[in-house]
């Protein structure tokens, strides 16, 4: 979350750079006017309690003489009255504040273009070259269902719409890609691998954003644990360090995440209903760093190089591109986004995010370290990418490398573990 010291002391700046996000963020105002309200109470209770302190002094001594203490009780009675409605009253602007607090999204990077959404995103460079065909090229669940390696109507018997059978070389396809990635960021790249829940709690999803936000997109468990199925890896990489304090020497933290990642998609109705770009129930290999403040920047650039070398290395054409303030993710400050061309829309299509927080979910998560034993302890910086959605470099593949037959050839870097070099 921001920082309430930073929101009173530039609240103008906060609203101003908060509301090219396309809300309106005035609401910032009476944060600040109720956080003042409640210093005020403050003082004031500590006035009343050091009062009835000394009343309750008085009572001891008037009891020692003998005297009646009647009036007395009945003041310091009254006080605890008044003290009980000041703290009711405390209680309810502080919950103001906290929710108004967690509901407030970061606030843009100085350098986020604006814009008001994707079609307004700005392009960093392209990569690669983009395939031609001397035949009508397919979809890639036109091409899944001939060659039977997805199977959508028995998922859909299953478990309902949005989901999907992964089969034969179409599982193998996608376990192949899982592994790939997780060993060119684990063995090359220098990332722990890590294999986190699949089910997270209420804090969890509190500390990195997703609530209360999205909370309509998550899908509860029904258990009076108040459980989640996990989002994202994001969620349960970046809690692993919820409410502790790192040392230096421990920074940076590189996890890659392999998770099954479950959404509701509750907001995307009548958008990619075709095929395997948004399911409710996907793969995807995350990568998640925790860096001092002034080197996370440094670390973004070289996450972003970690995911590009993904699509390098299968040799599929993409482009990075900066999101504009309306795009920008809830939780994120900058975001480069990683597009791969799909004939099927003869366009680029988001493969992954690669995101810098700042100090924003270390914050929601209290997630601090020290320079030294001496130092004040200094929130971290939390960092997230994707390292790819493994579902989507399916389709990639599938669309980009399909052969006028119907059969798919796979990329070389992933021969040793297809263990074929067609899809037929």
């Amino acid at each position: 979350m921001l920082d309430i010291k930073l929101i009173k002391e530039k609240t103008e700046f906060c609203i101003k750079m908060l509301n090219i996000r396309g809300g309106d963020f005035s609401y910032l105002r009476d944060v600040v006017e109720q956080d003042k309200k409640r210093r005020e109470i403050i003082i004031q209770v500590e006035k009343i309690k050091a009062l009835r302190n000394e009343t309750s002094k008085k009572i001891g001594l008037y009891k020692r003489k003998g005297k009646d203490a009647s009036e007395l009780f009945k003041n310091v009675e009254n006080i605890g009255i008044e003290i009980k409605e000041f703290e009711e009253e405390l209680r309810n602007i502080e919950q103001f504040i906290s929710e108004s607090l967690l509901k407030t999204p970061n606030i843009p990077h100085v350098d986020t273009p604006i814009g008001i959404d994707d079609s307004q995103n700005v392009e960093i460079k392209k990569e690669g070259i983009i395939p031609t065909f001397d035949f009508e090229p397919l979809p890639h669940w036109e091409l899944a269902t001939k060659l039977d390696i997805l199977d959508f109507e028995r998922a859909s018997k299953i478990s309902g719409s949005r989901f999907v059978v992964y089969k034969g070389l179409g599982a193998r396809l996608e376990r192949a890609l899982i592994n790939f990635m997780t060993d060119l960021h684990t063995f090359e790249h220098g990332y722990t691998e890590l294999l986190p829940p699949y089910i997270v709690n209420r804090e969890s999803m509190v500390a990195t954003g997703q609530f209360p936000k999205f909370e309509e997109d998550a899908f509860k468990l029904v258990d009076k644990r108040d459980l989640y199925l996990n989002p994202t890896a994001e969620v349960p990489s970046i809690n692993m360090h919820r409410d502790e304090m790192l040392s230096i020497e421990q920074l940076p933290i590189k996890y890659a995440a392999f998770t099954t990642a479950f959404r509701q998609e509750s907001g995307s109705a009548g958008r990619d209903t075709r095929g395997i770009i948004r399911l409710h129930q996907f793969n995807k290999v995350e990568l998640i760093k925790f860096t001092t403040p002034e080197s996370s920047y440094k670390e973004l650039d070289k996450m972003l190089l970690n995911s590009e070398k993904v699509l390098k290395l299968l040799k599929l054409p993409y482009r990075v591109v900066q999101l504009c303030s309306g795009d920008l993710g809830f939780s994120m400050k900058k975001t480069f986004d990683l597009e791969v061309w799909l004939p099927s829309i003869n366009a680029y299509k988001e493969i992954g995010s690669i995101s810098n927080a700042e100090d924003y979910q270390a914050r929601r998560g209290n997630i601090k370290f020290k320079r030294s034993k001496d130092d004040k302890p200094e929130f971290v910086h939390t960092l997230n990418g994707s390292g790819l959605a493994v579902g989507r470099t399916v389709v990639a593949i599938l669309e980009n490398y399909q052969q006028k037959d119907g059969t798919i050839i796979v990329p070389g870097i992933l021969l040793p573990y297809m263990k074929t070099k067609i899809i037929n």
